[in-house]
């Protein structure tokens, strides 16, 4: 019996030891690829530490107390005993150094994130101590991604300068959502009328998988996109070969990418300038409404010959 409970100890052990040496090659969360990424997948690795040392001593005390005062050795144990004051304090402050343990540099790390990150890789010399803002706007079920410096837009994949701090300004047209690219960072929400921001940064060139992390529909699990970090002489040569050979986004084509449903990746050399207000879909349709109520004034007004001629 104490061999084979022995056998599926080592075995669970040794099955966990396995995940955790391997799991970096299949869960992006745990290959991080920035700055952003690193620090936090350090935080991770700090909290399993923790909670392995607090199962460690939990299983250590639990064997002990059936050793110690299993049935052969319960003569003198009394479950009611009481008034042991140093034990009474020792379990009182382990939760609270194991609480502190945590907090510091988790605290640590949030307080960081609303900070550009440090670059940890040689970042192209045109972008040396500048930064990329980017605007992400959320709809059901697509992510639009707008240059306000280049004045372009993409919509489900979005190209960076590796090496440099991006900052992701995020807006909702309509249902809160939740952006993530695990590899370079953690999830923030996007909500209308509350505009959140993300700092991220690719060490390397490569292409990073972006997803939704809150669910929002029935086209909730094909809403992912792309983050494609390049060099800099490749992210420039992108963003000319967007400004010359894609068509500029026009506000009809905008309505559409509103409705819900699911697309493929697109770009766009231009915008319109009322975009940038980032109006909500309440906010879009009232506005929407609103002209059309108006053009129904004039019209009536032109009919009843108090207005001017209208064609």
């Amino acid at each position: 019996m104490k061999k084979t409970f022995k056998m599926k100890v080592l075995g669970a052990l040794s099955l966990l030891l396995v995940l955790l040496t391997g799991c970096s090659n299949h869960i992006a969360v745990l290959n991080p690829q920035g700055p952003v990424a690193r620090e936090q997948y350090h935080l991770i690795v700090w909290s399993l530490i923790m909670m392995s040392l607090v199962l460690a001593v939990v299983l250590i005390i639990f064997i002990y107390v059936l050793v110690r005062f299993g049935r052969k050795n319960s003569k003198d144990y009394n479950p009611n005993d009481t008034g042991n004051r140093k034990l009474e304090i020792v379990w009182m402050l382990i939760p609270v150094l194991i609480c502190v343990a945590l907090a510091v540099p988790t605290l640590k790390v949030l307080f960081s994130m609303d900070q550009p990150p440090k670059a940890t890789a040689e970042a192209p010399r045109n972008f040396a101590g500048k930064t990329l803002t980017i605007d992400v706007t959320s709809v059901q079920w697509k992510w639009l991604f707008r240059y306000p410096e280049q004045n372009i837009e993409t919509v489900n994949y979005v190209v960076i300068p590796k090496g440099v701090p991006v900052k992701f300004r995020l807006h909702a047209y309509d249902a809160m959502n939740a952006f993530w690219v695990p590899e370079l960072g953690g999830q923030q929400y996007t909500m209308t009328d509350m505009p959140m921001q993300l700092w991220l940064q690719a060490d390397k060139p490569g292409n990073y998988l972006g997803r939704s992390s809150n669910y929002s529909g029935k086209g909730f699990a094909k809403m992912d996109f792309h983050v494609l970090a390049k060099s800099s002489n490749d992210f420039d040569s992108w963003i000319s070969d967007i400004k010359s050979n894609s068509p500029a986004l026009t506000m009809t084509k905008y309505r559409e990418l509103l409705k819900p449903n699911n697309v493929k990746p697109m770009a766009f050399s231009s915008y319109p300038k009322e975009i940038e207000k980032n109006l909500n879909k309440a906010q879009m349709e009232g506005k929407e409404s609103g002209k059309s109520d108006s053009m129904k004034g004039m019209d009536m007004s032109g009919d009843s010959g108090k207005g001017g001629h209208h064609e």
